[in-house]
């Protein structure tokens, strides 16, 4: 019998498919299209496990859709731009250009080797002019919108890449850049941003519309962080100057003892400036050496919790209208100037971040609630501050009122004085698209004189990055170094101007780039508008969690800005989400280098083939948690289908007898069939790949005893039909093999990837199937799933196969076994 060589036949087919455009993307699909797409990965190097992760469950969605009779589009291609690959071009000393073709080239290979059904006449790659010329369109139409602009700002800026980076690009409790991990500084630039706070209620509001995790909606309302509440303006005792402080809890304004104000604040800067003083020269330098201190650090440190609170006093006073009270203004850097009004007045009593202010720097702390359990004591230790629930006292007119009402009650009590005004407030920040770094899309703009700041015309892009430039990174962008590059005519006047010499964050060019796939040689636009609506939305999109408030946060807003201004017919760009998990070491700890812990794919496949490494992936747990990789886990998904290549070749092999058929033998080998098929069915559309591959691997046990009582040579119709069943059941998983075993049995001519997924027979299976009951000493420890008339040995047999009756068994004397056919086999054990 011919053995299973996943090598050959994995080569033999990968040829096949592509000379034969056997995944070829209908260019007129029908009404039933399915799109699903994988992130498209950035090639700053070779493939890794986790990309296989990605990519491979993703193909053996599409493989199922398009085998239930769908028009599937299943794109791949290649987030070219950005600092992962220009950081991999500068360690090896090679032009970016020539780094990322040769990584491309090379991972196409790798690609193409998993077996996936990519049409690559579909490919896009963000670093070639043909795509990045829409990057730059884009970019004119948000200018000419109003949503693109340029400031000059405090930003978060990495040492080590030498560029600015989005808030979003900060990560981890040290605030470090999320590409090389080095701890980013604050740095005054002038910069490009996207005005994605315009859309700030639609990207939140319209999250309940889509088929998102819970988790990563969560992420995205949080970064969001819409706020209700009202700002407040306060006098400044003995100057003529007010502070407007935002508060989502004015309830409590009659306990409020202090301001606190931004290192950012105009009242802070005035004092630093010398336009206004103190009483005490001191009070000022002490502000002046505090700001320059606080501006420092990133917003993310100064908002750390549980942080020490520092600050210092400017020696002024606000006045507190409702009572008449002085409180006086600090400066510190836990409050933030681009959130609310940059700042806060402190309630110690009723938040804890206020109260440990207070506490620190010996400010005074009123209780104005009672909550739940009635102490209405002075307030001096940490777990008497009321935050929630609770009745209002001494509040003058609020009093004996429930916090809920009391918010509304001051609201519109402020409102009717004239000292505050109803307002909603957002965390979210504009979307900040400046790099200082070469390998990235030029920004469209030249500045001139004459002119001022001018849009490149739509019909003079692109605008070609040069490619003989020094890339090394300086701090500022490389291309200022290239003269015939910076130095250009004026658009509007012809006279001389200067190029922007900034290049666009890359999170631009994967913005939309879903958008691209359905007509990929379109040069009319960005993209097809008559493809896209037979395409769009995406129908599943599949990527890692840490795109939550990145990429995915800036495609929907991209999508948004398109429906409103270029007619673009939906809203938003993923009807569904899924997050794959992470694939760690073998050790259980993430991969890496120095761990030395790196499982290579390549090595993978040339010991097991692809096709088992990917139901390994697949089998190793739930597609959204990831684990450890398992060198004996992928060997026993090896012996998987070694025995199924067995079992379908001895078929293949024998020759009928003549023998009497077995009629009640031929429809437990159906039930069986149709059992899995209905249960893998239903994994495939949950994305529940390790059960579905586990059913599988039980149907398989099954058949195997099923053919020692009836042999291929007895029911030879019955067994082909078995297998023309389990082979297209196992082709999404398995591509390669399972191609391989539908012609080699004769099953039919044609691909088994462009059958039709076989149905199953509900009746059949409901007919033939019963539950039994299984116990050990009256205990119930496992309900079976069997067909019905199965005897006593094969019970027995399937209850020792079930793990947690065998763990119940092990070790004990069986005394007796009482079985009921059909409903239950109880082992009497002594204990």
């Amino acid at each position: 019998m011919q053995r299973y060589n996943p090598k050959t036949i994995e080569q033999k087919w990968q040829k096949i498919w592509d000379e034969t455009n056997l995944y070829e993307t209908p260019q007129e699909p029908s009404n039933n299209t399915y799109y699903c797409l994988a992130m498209f990965p950035y090639p700053s190097g070779n493939l890794h496990v986790g990309h296989w992760y990605n990519f491979g469950p993703a193909d053996t969605i599409a493989r199922f859709h398009r085998m239930q009779g769908r028009d599937v589009l299943h794109p791949m291609g290649f987030d070219a731009f950005g600092l992962p690959a220009e950081n991999a071009a500068i360690k090896r000393n090679i032009a970016p250009a020539e780094w990322t073709a040769s990584n491309i080239e090379y991972m196409t290979k790798q690609l193409k080797r998993i077996g996936t059904m990519y049409d690559w006449d579909r490919e896009v790659n963000t670093s070639q002019p043909d795509y990045y010329r829409w990057n730059q369109w884009l970019f004119l139409k948000l200018y000419e919108h109003g949503l693109a602009y340029r400031k000059n700002a405090t930003v978060n800026w990495c040492p080590s890449c030498q560029t600015v980076l989005a808030n979003e690009q900060v990560v981890g409790d040290a605030n470090e850049c999320e590409r090389c991990g080095t701890p980013v500084i604050q740095k005054e630039l002038e910069q490009w941003y996207f005005k994605i706070t315009d859309y700030a209620d639609r990207l939140l509001d319209d999250l309940d519309n889509i088929d998102w995790p819970g988790r990563v909606k969560t992420m995205q309302q949080n970064w969001i962080g819409r706020k209700y509440g009202i700002d407040i303006t306060y006098d400044v005792d003995g100057v003529d100057e007010k502070i407007t402080v935002f508060t989502t809890r004015p309830d409590t304004n009659f306990g409020a003892t202090f301001i606190v104000l931004a290192p950012e604040h105009d009242f802070v800067k005035k004092i630093a400036d010398g336009a206004i003083r103190p009483h005490s020269e001191s009070r000022a330098a002490e502000v002046v050496e505090y700001v320059q201190k606080s501006l420092s650090k990133t917003e993310l440190e100064r908002q750390e919790e549980g942080r020490i609170k520092t600050g210092a006093f400017t020696g002024f006073y606000a006045i507190n209208k409702l009572n008449g009270e002085k409180m006086p203004i600090w400066v510190s850097d836990f409050v933030l100037a681009g959130f609310g009004t940059g700042a806060v007045v402190g309630v110690p009593g009723h938040d804890m971040r206020d109260y440990q202010f207070a506490t620190t720097f010996g400010i005074p702390i009123k209780r104005v609630v009672v909550g739940p359990d009635g102490d209405d004591s002075p307030i001096n230790e940490s777990r008497q501050v009321q935050e929630k629930a609770g009745t209002m006292i001494n509040s003058d007119f609020l009093n004996g009122i429930e916090i809920n009402d009391a918010i509304a009650k001051m609201m519109d009590h402020l409102e009717e004085k004239g000292w505050g005004e109803r307002k909603k407030t957002y965390r979210l920040r504009d979307w900040l698209i400046s790099r200082q770094r070469y390998w990235g899309t030029p920004i469209p703009i030249v500045y001139c004189k004459k002119c001022g700041e001018v849009p490149v015309p739509y019909d003079q892009l692109p605008v070609l990055l040069p490619r003989d430039v020094e890339f090394e990174p300086t701090g500022q962008s490389p291309l200022l170094k290239d003269d015939e590059f910076v130095n250009t005519a004026c658009p509007m006047c012809e006279g001389p101007a200067k190029r922007e010499t900034d290049t666009m964050d890359t999170f631009v060019c994967s913005s939309w780039y879903f958008l691209r796939y359905p007509n990929t040689q379109y040069t009319e636009g960005p993209f097809d508008m008559e493809a896209v609506k037979k395409w769009l939305p995406v129908d599943h999109y599949i990527g890692g969690i840490e795109h939550a408030i990145l990429h995915l946060l800036y495609a929907r807003f991209v999508v948004k800005v398109l429906h409103d201004h270029e007619n673009l017919p939906f809203k938003e760009p993923f009807k569904k989400l899924t997050n794959q998990g992470i694939i760690l070491g073998p050790d259980g700890q993430k991969m890496s280098k120095s761990r030395g812990n790196v499982v290579d794919p390549d090595d993978q496949v040339d010991s097991y083939g692809a096709d088992t490494l990917r139901m390994y992936l697949m089998f190793m747990g739930p597609y959204e948690h990831g684990g450890p990789y398992d060198f004996g886990g992928i060997g026993g998904v090896r012996r998987f289908l070694d025995r199924f290549w067995n079992i379908a070749m001895e078929y293949h092999g024998a020759v009928s007898d003549g023998a009497e058929r077995n009629a009640e033998l031929e429809t437990r080998l159906a039930v069986i069939v149709h059992k899995t098929l209905k249960k893998v069915s239903g994994d495939l559309e949950s994305m529940g790949f390790n059960t579905a591959i586990a059913a599988m691997m039980e149907m398989l046990n099954q058949l195997y005893r099923l053919r020692d009582k009836l042999p291929f040579t007895m029911a030879p119709e019955a067994w082909r039909e078995a297998f023309a069943l389990t082979i297209p059941m196992l082709a999404p998983f398995a591509p390669h093999m399972s191609e391989e075993l539908w012609h080699t049995l004769g099953l039919s001519d044609q691909s088994v990837h462009i059958q039709r997924w076989p149905v199953w027979d509900d009746e059949l299976i409901q007919e033939a199937i019963t539950t039994i009951v299984v116990q050990i000493n009256g205990k119930v420890r496992a309900n079976l799933q069997m067909q019905a008339g199965a005897d006593e040995a094969q019970v027995n047999a399937r209850a020792h196969e079930d793990t947690n009756v065998s763990r119940h068994l092990e070790g004990k004397e069986v005394l007796k076994t009482i079985f009921v056919a059909d409903r239950l086999i109880n082992f009497v054990v002594r204990n």
